[in-house]
């Protein structure tokens, strides 16, 4: 397996120092969150745009995906799709995360099937997907495999976030059973527990890892996306990092 850590992590770090964290401490990939306030969003220009793609290509770092904001469940979002599309096939990344970000009404899978429907061609003729993650209004797998089954289109895909399926209170095997037919990567964390979500070290918290990357195929990528951005009391990531990675390892290669 090839692991991604998620520069959600590392708020207010420049790009040449995630790339140098990534190779330093053995990860093959990064998630880019993609917003205003990140050195990555949609405003930047050609030249910026080849700049990031040259300082990961220089540390050997794939840019697995760009974690952005749309919200396609939601009719009130204004994100633009292709915009987001643009941005990743300039970036070389492979994905595309959005959320569902939807009201918890009958037309919520509606509005997401409309959407990811309408940008999925865009996305497949550049080489990404759109992935659709376990997540708010659609944590299960089953919630979200019930709007990518109606997609039904190749551009289009699920993010398993591990912590959401288990809040939804779905075992690994369910999600997986669930998600398989769709799956681009998964995002891995830990926690406390379902009350305290403050992020910790991969493997101190309650979080079903083991049996999570069991489910997976061999060739999968595990992110790790550590929420250190929304809770700066959280121990800093860098030195969490090559202990994550050593983990993940041991947990891949318990599969068999």
């Amino acid at each position: 397996m090839k692991l991604a850590l998620s520069t959600l992590g590392l708020p207010g770090t420049g790009l040449p120092r995630v790339a140098d964290l990534a190779a330093q401490s053995g990860y093959h990939g990064v998630e880019l969150r993609t917003h205003p306030e990140e050195p990555v969003h949609p405003g930047l220009d050609a030249a910026q745009r080849k700049a990031v793609t040259r300082r990961f290509e220089a540390a050997r770092i794939e840019i697995l995906a760009l974690a952005a904001y749309a919200r396609v469940a939601d009719p009130a979002d204004t994100t633009d799709l292709p915009e987001l599309i643009a941005l990743a096939a300039d970036l070389g990344a492979r994905h595309i995360r959005v959320f569902p970000g939807g009201n918890n009404t009958p037309a919520d899978d509606d509005t997401a099937v409309r959407r990811l429907a309408e940008a999925a061609p865009l996305a497949h003729r550049n080489g990404i997907r759109l992935l659709l993650e376990t997540h708010d209004s659609h944590r299960t797998g089953r919630a979200t495999a019930r709007v990518l089954d109606r997609v039904g289109h190749e551009g289009v895909g699920a993010l398993w976030d591990v912590m959401h399926t288990w809040l939804g209170g779905e075992t690994p095997a369910e999600s997986f059973t669930y998600l398989s037919p769709h799956l681009g990567y998964t995002q891995v964390k830990d926690i406390a527990s379902a009350e305290d979500t403050t992020p910790l070290a991969l493997g101190t918290g309650v979080l079903p890892l083991g049996p999570c990357v069991a489910q997976l195929p061999q060739d999968s990528w595990l992110c790790w996306e550590y929420e250190k951005r929304w809770y700066p009391r959280a121990a800093p990531l860098p030195g969490l990092l090559r202990a994550g990675h050593d983990l993940l390892t041991g947990l891949a290669e318990a599969r068999g």
